[in-house]
């Protein structure tokens, strides 16, 4: 009687600590592979939701799962190229040394999302930056090591990032429990602060606003050369015009004796040498004479 209530406060105490151990979770990537943390050094098995996939005996390791790897001098079992239908309850059971049973939740998850932002327009104060992924998973944003926003199961997040911030680190993060993809950002190219919506933040538009004013200067200068070459063109041949143009003094003599002489040269040396006075009486007379009293 003694001997059967010690086996089966044995038995009890075995099921117990099975039910409690099966509360520690492992997770995974498909296509990774996951180690089990108890060894089993001698003598033991390995089932997978109640059948066994291995088996360990002084003879070796009898394998029923051509992905089941077991370490001789570790004694540790380790599961390769997981994949989804390798969720479920893994049993280790110890039948020599340590004798112990052991189970885990092993959870196989796709590998998280890569992570991507863009942005949305904003006001003068700052912009808005949205983060996206193209299948549910938990999004974080992280500025420096601060978490600013989170969601679980979602699609995409946003945030505003204000002027005053724009010296910090942003970084976007798509996780799940078993994997993580990071999006690092540069918030001075990724959102054009201090800028609003003029959308300065694309090298395009970036170098058409400093190359604008320099080619309207470039502009201005060749308008002004221009006028200017005009200018003096128009001046010089002003100029040339009034160098061709010379004048004399036309001097009227009364004494008519004299008109049929020479009349005499203007001063001026030898540059009037070639001009020559005219000299002429103008004379009234009436409508009877015949003669006129005109002399050239």
């Amino acid at each position: 009687m003694w001997i059967r209530t010690v086996s089966w406060l044995t038995v009890m105490l075995m099921v117990l600590s099975a039910a409690e151990d099966v509360n520690n979770t492992l997770s995974g990537v498909v296509g990774g592979s996951i180690t089990l943390p108890d060894p089993v050094p001698e003598r033991g098995f390995l089932s997978h939701d109640k059948p066994i996939i291995a088996s360990v005996s002084p003879f070796g390791l009898d394998v029923y799962l051509n992905r089941v790897q077991w370490d001789r001098n570790s004694g540790l079992f380790t599961i390769t190229d997981l994949q989804k239908t390798d969720s479920g309850v893994y049993t280790i059971e110890s039948k020599t040394g340590r004798v112990f049973i052991k189970s885990y939740n092993l959870t196989v998850y796709d590998s998280a999302p890569t992570p991507a932002v863009k942005r949305l327009a904003g006001t003068s104060d700052g912009c808005r930056l949205l983060c996206s992924v193209d299948k549910r998973t938990s999004l974080l944003w992280y500025k420096d090591e601060e978490i600013l926003n989170q969601n679980h199961s979602v699609f995409s997040l946003l945030i505003t990032v204000q002027n005053q911030d724009q010296n910090s680190s942003y970084r976007c993060v798509s996780a799940n429990p078993a994997d993580s993809k990071t999006h690092h950002l540069n918030v001075r190219e990724s959102c054009a602060l201090n800028l609003g919506q003029t959308g300065i933040g694309n090298p395009r538009i970036r170098l058409f606003t400093y190359a604008f004013p320099i080619l309207c200067m470039v502009m201005m200068v060749l308008v002004g050369c221009l006028i200017k070459q005009r200018f003096l063109r128009k001046k010089r041949q002003e100029s040339l015009k009034a160098e061709d143009v010379q004048y004399t003094t036309v001097q009227i003599r009364y004494d008519r004796r004299n008109q049929g002489g020479n009349p005499p040269e203007p001063s001026g040396g030898a540059e009037n040498a070639t001009l020559t006075s005219i000299y002429t009486m103008l004379e009234h007379h009436s409508p009877n004479q015949t003669t006129p009293g005109v002399h050239v």
